[in-house]
């Protein structure tokens, strides 16, 4: 399977979209938009992000040893570019919150879904990627409907605008 078949795959069906944040050593917020976010475990509760080897927010996360995973919600679309680049302004005009149980990571809940403050348990490598495992310290949800995205584009999920089946 060639890179782009794989990501033609992956990118047929659409998934949330996140911001995970981090703090470096000196105190400098850090993040990066992530759609590879999943639950691992219930008991205990923990779950997973991956990021490329080469993403700038990985030494932070990984030196922090905390993070925050921030689901964002439908007109965050914006946020969700500006955390896609590589711009050195990321954090200029989002308001944010560090968080208490993710070691002053950025809590951006003024345009999450929810969001969860992770501690790292175990980070591996695998391919060109990193995936960092966390144990969830603490969480908020917010009544808003999330973003998603699929081939591309960015769209807000309404359940009651949505064809279903049963059977």
């Amino acid at each position: 399977m060639t890179p782009d078949e794989f990501r033609a795959f992956f990118g047929s069906f659409p998934t949330p979209v996140s911001v995970v944040t981090t703090v470096d050593t000196d105190g400098t917020p850090r993040g990066f938009t992530c759609s590879a976010v999943t639950s691992v475990s219930v008991d205990p509760p923990l779950l997973l992000v991956c990021l490329d080897r080469s993403a700038r927010s990985l030494g932070p996360l990984l030196s922090a040893g905390a993070f925050v995973v921030n689901m964002l919600a439908d007109g965050a679309q914006d946020v969700a570019r500006v955390f896609a680049s590589r711009s050195e302004r990321k954090f200029a005009d989002v308001r944010w919150q560090p968080s208490a149980a993710a070691g002053g990571a950025p809590v951006l809940s003024d345009l999450a879904v929810g969001y969860a403050e992770c501690t790292v348990t175990r980070s591996v490598q695998a391919g060109d990627h990193w995936i960092v495992i966390g144990r969830v310290e603490g969480a908020e949800v917010f009544p808003r409907p999330p973003v998603l995205h699929q081939r591309g584009v960015f769209g807000a999920w309404r359940p009651g605008e949505l064809t279903t089946t049963t059977g």
